[in-house]
């Protein structure tokens, strides 16, 4: 069988499935919207209009096949072929707490070169501003402004939208997603304050909830419970016009490296079942933050290259931006799961950490 790579131009905004018609309200923010930040408008393609591309995108790329992904060889030639590199952090630039080895002085030749350095990850546990403290941490030189979380993506999402000020947002999740709506000037309840609340279950019994939530931002969340769950439900199935919005919808997570955990993909998933919606992603894969991010620096989604340890998010949300690929073997994904036949994701390149920029930078093919 004759393997190609799917072009760019045919590859969508997110993997996530047709929203149900109660999601998208009439309003016509719902298609290409303006994002307001720094006091300039940033168009950017909604969560929405991507998901209607997904079915297409998985068509495309099961009619074409996918091309193998190549072993990086000339590390010189992919840098020299790009102006900005996105890179993911748990299993990229670090392990936990833990700096993986070579980071530093990889991220200080490519800035010689005079590259643009991005991070973005899918994690909402933090903000931006927590980010960039563990980066200080670990002793990286990164600036706030280079680090895109899903937390902030929530949050984005909604002042690209003009979401009403006077709405209130409730969150299924932890600090990271309030510290950056409250930024954004976002009213919310929710997140860890509902950590510890229970329902007892008795005859007659009603739970209330707030009418003026106009959005439930989900994210991961250790202190997930049923309360939650139905408060969520109730904003989303009685408030009119209320949005379900997923921070991504990961089926694993690496909170120890002794085994996989549950995801935040298992916290929407309980939404998602119990209201019958599908949520708005604007973590990877979603393309919300390549275009975002394409707007705010002003450059074409084929001058980066995604670097990334994951498939099915970091890999696709580069491919569904149009960009170059590369995976590291320094997180979750193997070689062996990267050449299974049952893998239908290949990034451009691959090799085995980002340090080998440096050692096979000037290697010939």
């Amino acid at each position: 069988m004759l393997l190609t790579r799917a072009s760019p131009t045919f590859l969508p905004s997110t993997s996530a499935a047709s929203p149900s018609p109660q999601q998208a309200p009439s309003s016509p923010t719902f298609g290409r919207s303006q994002y307001r930040r720094g006091g300039g408008l940033v168009s950017v393609s909604s969560p929405v209009a991507g998901q209607r591309c997904a079915a297409r995108r998985r068509s495309v790329m099961a009619a074409a096949g996918a091309v193998p992904a190549a072993k990086l060889e000339n590390a010189d030639a992919l840098i020299d072929s790009v102006e900005t590199f996105i890179f993911d952090c748990d299993g990229v630039i670090w392990k936990g707490d833990k700096l993986i080895d070579g980071v530093p002085e990889t991220l200080d030749m490519l800035r010689s070169k005079g590259k643009r350095l991005v991070f973005v990850t899918n994690n909402s546990t933090k903000s931006r501003k927590q980010y960039g403290k563990k980066f200080e941490t670990l002793g990286l030189n990164v600036n706030e402004e280079e680090i895109f979380a899903s937390s902030f993506a929530a949050a984005a999402y909604l002042q690209s939208i003009d979401f009403p000020k006077d709405k209130k947002v409730y969150v299924i999740g932890e600090d990271g997603i309030l510290k950056e709506l409250e930024l954004a000037g976002f009213q919310y309840l929710g997140g860890p304050s509902d950590g510890d609340k229970k329902i007892e279950l008795k005859p007659g019994f009603y739970m209330e909830h707030d009418k003026d939530v106009g959005a439930v931002v989900v994210g991961f969340d250790r202190y997930f419970n049923y309360y939650k769950v139905q408060y969520g439900t109730l904003c989303i199935r009685e408030n009119p016009g209320c949005l379900f919005i997923a921070t991504n919808r990961d089926a694993v997570t690496h909170l120890t490296d002794a085994q996989e955990w549950a995801g935040g993909g298992s916290m929407v998933g309980a939404i998602l079942g119990s209201t019958k919606q599908e949520p708005l992603v604007v973590g990877k894969p979603s393309t919300f933050m390549m275009d975002y991010l394409a707007k705010k620096f002003g450059i074409t989604t084929s001058q980066i290259c995604m670097v990334g340890d994951r498939l099915d998010t970091d890999i696709l949300f580069g491919q569904n931006g149009g960009c170059k690929t590369l995976l590291v073997l320094s997180g979750v994904t193997s070689v062996q799961m990267l050449q299974s036949p049952d893998n239908s994701i290949q990034p451009d390149f691959y090799t085995n950490q980002i340090s080998d920029f440096l050692t096979l930078k000037a290697a010939t093919v």
